[in-house]
């Protein structure tokens, strides 16, 4: 038994009589209705518009059948629907036929020359030739871990979207043109629409030519030779905004440019740009808005003082603690004393500098606040580069800390070397037996011995300038998030997974309308959209990403170790 299924548009079931035009798919076995040509026609005429069709779509695009909406039973309409398949001659040929006075619809299979006698099960199944027309069917999401029946049906499902995508030309033709061919086929009605996107086509022509100037200018200034000299190599290496700053300029090249786009996937993040875009702009505005009303700014710019003396305050009896007996803990009084007044000296030159520029904040504040009209995703990059240098004591603290209790770590690790009879070979990377004469060992114990005693003092140190720097870190790690999942997120695909599920498929579902014994089976195909974290994982924005590069479990042997922690770099990357 062949099972023979016919893909018929729900649009046509209240068609005239006439031809079913479609596309054959022997591999399947199936039958894609496309349209209905009515009553009358020249069938030289559908031959020759069917030839058009097929050379512009490149799809098979052919006479499969007559389609039959009789409103009473008429023996000479159905003599002549027979007599059609002479003279389009298709293998096999379908007959459709829909009464009145039943529900269920009728569907014979002719076969001219057939090759064995068999029995065909025909199964009827509508679908939505819009939806199906619009949306993009996404794969499984791992094919490789998938079932074979599972990939297979993923290729018949993609080769059933693909033909009434492609066939789009046939849907132009209007279904109440007074042409010598009529069609019943989806139609769009939405005419004024369309005139006032044509005209808004046009005239974003202009619009783009001058941006795209702009950019290739604003670019070239960038890429120039002026921006690779020192400072202002080092001040576009290390500052965020600069960086959010060209990542958006890569953003606006890509919607301004003229090409068009190749593929679905193409156009999508175009448009993913283009609302990302909308949205930050509109938010900065927001958040403009609210911070000139009622004179924010003015008020921030005199909190903001105070609260540099509190943290100042704070740090000053930190080290004064820290100076005395931490925790009950006994400590080497010399270095105590010399590293608490150390940081007490960079603790006062931090609160001159903020009251030298205390007359200038407010007036600072006000520009940064202007910048906000760029996207909130720049502020969020300004505020982040605030609090680097409002916190720059503190990243100061961290080096030094950090540098002698490494020095100390790595010199403990060299004399327990020595006294193992061992030494790092630098040329090979490895640990090499060496013989050392008395006066080696008694300089290496002594050493070791100074350096053991004193660590305790300099662990201390960096384990509180440490916890400090973390979190500083962490405020500008969750800063980084929020300016990442802005750039990233692809607000257009949400908003069309949420107003218009059926343009990003997933798969289809087949529900069962009617069956009854010797009538075909008619089955409803409805479209199973994406779910919204498979949206986001397939249209997610690429970004300069904000994420740590090393694992938890090397972050955690740089702290041990007192190597310099840079969460946004590269590991190939050079550190200050």
């Amino acid at each position: 038994m062949v099972v023979l299924k016919v893909f018929f548009p729900s649009c046509c079931s209240s068609a005239e009589s006439g031809l079913l035009v479609g596309h054959w798919i022997p591999e399947q076995n199936s039958a894609v209705i496309l349209a209905v040509v009515h009553f009358p026609f020249i069938p030289v005429q559908v031959k020759q518009y069917l030839s058009e069709v097929r050379q512009v779509t490149q799809v098979n695009v052919s006479v499969l059948g007559t389609w039959s909406n009789c409103k009473k039973k008429e023996e000479s309409l159905s003599e002549f629907l027979e007599d059609l398949g002479t003279i389009f001659s298709h293998e096999p040929w379908i007959q459709l036929c829909k009464e009145t006075d039943s529900k269920f619809w009728s569907c014979s299979i002719i076969q001219k020359h057939p090759s064995t006698p068999k029995e065909d099960e025909i199964i009827l199944v509508y679908y939505d030739q819009r939806k199906v027309m619009l949306s993009h069917l996404h794969p499984p999401g791992n094919l490789t871990n998938s079932t074979d029946h599972k990939a297979e049906d993923a290729s018949k499902l993609a080769i059933l979207f693909d033909t009434v995508a492609k066939s789009k030309v046939l849907f132009m033709k209007d279904r109440y043109d007074d042409g010598p061919i009529k069609l019943t086929h989806w139609q769009s009605e939405g005419v004024e629409a369309s005139i006032i996107v044509e005209l808004m086509k046009q005239a974003s022509i202009p619009v783009c030519m001058l941006l795209t100037f702009l950019l290739s200018f604003v670019s070239s200034v960038c890429k120039s030779r002026v921006l690779k000299f020192w400072p202002l190599c080092f001040i576009w290496s290390k500052l965020s905004t600069c960086e959010q700053l060209g990542h958006r300029l890569e953003h606006l090249q890509v919607i301004s440019s003229n090409r068009k786009a190749q593929n679905q996937p193409q156009l999508m993040r175009k448009a993913n740009i283009f609302v990302s875009l909308l949205a930050d702009v509109a938010l900065g505005i927001l958040l403009m808005s609210w911070l000139y009303r009622k004179n924010r700014i003015g008020h921030l710019a005199d909190t903001l003082i105070p609260v540099a003396d509190h943290v100042a305050k704070e740090l000053q009896d930190l080290l004064q603690w820290l100076m005395g007996v931490p925790a009950g803990l006994k400590m080497n009084r010399a270095l105590d004393q010399v590293l608490g007044r150390f940081f007490l000296y960079h603790i006062h030159l931090w609160i001159s500098y903020i009251h030298l520029m205390s007359p200038f904040i407010e007036m600072i504040l006000w520009y940064v606040g202007l910048s906000a009209c760029l996207g909130l995703t720049v502020a969020l990059s300004i505020l982040s580069d605030i609090i680097a240098l409002l916190t720059f004591h503190i990243y100061c603290f961290y080096v030094y800390g950090a540098r002698l209790y490494c020095l100390k770590i790595y010199g403990l690790s060299s004399l327990w070397r020595l006294f193992r009879g061992k030494k790092w070979n630098v040329l090979r990377q490895r640990v090499d037996s060496c013989s050392y004469d008395l006066d080696q060992l008694f300089i290496g114990t002594l050493l070791f011995t100074i350096l053991l005693f004193l660590l305790p003092t300099t662990a201390l140190y960096y384990l509180v300038f440490t916890l400090l720097r973390l979190l500083v870190v962490v405020v500008q790690g969750l800063i980084h998030l929020l300016v990442d999942l802005i750039d990233s997120l692809p607000l257009y695909s949400i908003l069309l997974r949420l107003c218009r599920s059926y343009r990003l498929a997933a798969g289809v579902k087949f529900r069962v309308l009617e069956q009854k014994t010797g009538k075909p089976l008619r089955l409803l195909m409805q479209i199973n959209p994406l779910s919204y974290g498979s949206v986001v994982q397939t249209y997610r924005l690429p970004t300069y990403s904000c994420y740590p590069k090393d694992s938890w479990g090397s972050l955690c042997k740089k702290l041990f170790l007192g190597e310099l922690i840079y969460p946004w770099k590269h590991k190939g990357e050079k550190q200050d």
